[in-house]
């Protein structure tokens, strides 16, 4: 009994530490930057591999394509991506990252959503099944099932 409370207090303070840590790397990044994670995030991904389609960029994210032209509105309104036309193909647009966008992941922070995949992607097979399955057990227990996961950011 009191072991089963223990593992129980563990698995709750491991959640607050997850949260709070989310929290802080999403307040760094606003503070240092300007921006939200996501928006930090999805520069961080046209630095590296630009120019990208919105649908090849929403999976980077993993995020919904719908999800991803929000934050591109946002980041272009700053003047820190553009989309062009292609030229090859009219009806497609690249995504491109701007001198000012260079500018601001030159000291930019790292985000939790990268430093979580990075992470993952680190994990055996089995280590990572465990984990999606730990999680899914969390979201039954929640009852959340029903909710559209938003980007992290605080």
């Amino acid at each position: 009994m009191d072991d089963r409370k223990e593992v129980i207090g563990d698995i709750i303070d491991n959640l607050r530490r997850i949260y709070q840590a989310v929290s802080a790397y999403s307040k760094d990044v606003v503070r240092d930057t300007g921006l939200t994670a996501p928006q930090l995030w999805a520069l961080k991904i046209l630095k590296c591999e630009s120019p990208l389609m919105v649908s090849v960029l929403a999976r980077r994210m993993c995020l919904h394509p719908a999800t991803v032209v929000g934050i591109l509105d946002r980041l272009e309104a700053k003047e820190l991506v553009t989309r062009v036309r292609s030229r090859q193909d009219r009806r497609v647009v690249e995504l491109n990252l701007t001198e000012s966008g260079e500018k601001i992941l030159a000291d930019a922070p790292e985000v939790a959503q990268s430093m979580l995949i990075k992470g993952l992607d680190t994990l055996s097979d089995e280590q990572r099944r465990c984990v999606r399955e730990g999680m899914e057990l969390v979201v039954r227990i929640l009852a959340a099932e029903g909710i559209k996961p938003l980007p992290l950011q605080a």
